[in-house]
């Protein structure tokens, strides 16, 4: 009798640590995710999900760890792996006097993008953006500059795709928009890593959700691990609440910091 083989992963990370000067600020975290994967990733403000996120990018250095996109290691020279993996920051930086249609065709060249006329023209539609094609980025509203960044890193088609609290700025319809292009990507076996503090709204697009808090990874599994671990939960928030109560455990002393520098 043949067994089931196991997913493949696409994003492996063991044992992350990132120290900034003396902060810790992500201590220890081990993490797998399968093609086609959505990983609602939560914890309260500088739990460590932004420096996460851009570690998985390549953006900046681990102090320690392995990361490893479809095996291939990360580092912050491998333009291959900057190929595979988009991070959208929660405050994308734009070009100012490039137009929403110029940065699509900047991302279509860099990316070499194929039929990428059709693609934008999609991508502009879905977004919500073909009445500002001619707009600078200088010119649009933080919602609008969300749906801009998103759709780039969309038409650069990589195979990770990190979200760090997209769901800022957007309007309902936007929102809306974005957690149906989430499953969709999911369903062409994108693997999606999102932040988000709204865990009402990403809570149905999740397969898998990740805590942390003060750098530690708290809780990591499917939504129904989840479940399992904190019964009395009925919702993400509620799990939430009760995998980042507070505890003495996660304080990090100066003999643990020296011993990751």
């Amino acid at each position: 009798m043949q067994t089931a083989l196991a997913p493949e992963h696409l994003i492996e990370v063991q044992d992350l640590r990132k120290v900034y000067d003396r902060l810790l600020a992500v201590d220890g975290v081990s993490f797998s995710l399968a093609k086609g994967s959505v990983c609602g990733f939560v914890g309260p403000n500088g739990a460590g999900k932004t420096t996460t996120m851009r570690c998985l990018a390549g953006l900046i250095p681990a102090t320690q760890g392995r990361i490893s996109i479809d095996g291939r290691p990360v580092n912050t020279t491998d333009a291959e792996v900057k190929r595979r993996v988009v991070y959208v920051p929660d405050d994308p930086p734009l070009f100012d006097d490039l137009s929403v249609l110029d940065h699509f065709r900047m991302i279509a060249r860099l990316y070499r993008i194929e039929d990428a006329k059709t693609k934008t023209q999609q991508l502009l539609e879905d977004f919500e953006l073909t009445h500002k094609i001619h707009a600078a980025g200088s010119a649009l509203s933080r919602g609008m500059r969300q749906k801009l960044a998103i759709g780039c890193a969309v038409l650069a088609n990589p195979d990770a795709l990190l979200l760090d609290e997209p769901l800022t700025g957007l309007d309902p319809s936007g929102i809306r928009h974005l957690l149906s292009g989430i499953q969709q990507w999911a369903n062409q076996g994108k693997t999606i890593l999102v932040s988000s503090h709204l865990l009402a709204m990403i809570q149905d697009v999740c397969t898998h959700v990740m805590v942390v808090r003060q750098g530690k990874l708290r809780f990591f599994g499917t939504k129904a691990e989840l479940s399992d671990r904190y019964p009395t939960a009925t919702t993400l928030e509620d799990a939430f609440f009760e995998a980042t109560r507070t505890d003495t455990s996660s304080a990090v002393s100066q003999t643990e910091l020296v011993a990751v520098r």
